[in-house]
């Protein structure tokens, strides 16, 4: 069986996006392991466990995120490389990295590129 090239990133790039939700079930029962633990511990508590929740669950929303703009990477150029494609693409990473912004603001509680509150 022989493939070409236009068949292999399309491989490639479902196997992105496969790997984008492993990331994003193993995250969540991590996260929601860490949490439990934080709340059981004594000085937790519910607000605790609600941080760390959000803190763990957050860099993983970071993570897949970034593998999901890979796979829409590569069927967009190297699969079907159309303007139209381009375009959606150009779209797609646009709206993914304000996500990414607004999710690192809110885990932080700065924007990227100011300094760290003292």
């Amino acid at each position: 069986m022989s493939l070409d090239f236009t068949t292999t990133m399309e491989h490639t790039a479902h196997g992105f996006e496969a790997l984008a939700a492993l990331v994003l079930i193993v995250g969540l029962v991590a996260s929601g392991a860490r949490s439990i633990a934080v709340w059981r511990s004594p000085e937790g508590g519910g607000r605790a466990a609600y941080r760390a929740l959000r803190e763990t669950f957050g860099g993983v929303l970071l993570l897949a995120l970034e593998i999901l703009v890979a796979a829409d990477l590569l069927l967009s150029v190297a699969v079907e490389p159309t303007v139209e494609n381009i375009a959606t693409l150009g779209l797609i990473v646009l709206v993914r990295t304000v996500l990414s912004f607004s999710l690192e603001i809110e885990l932080k509680g700065y924007a990227p590129w100011r300094r760290r509150p003292q």
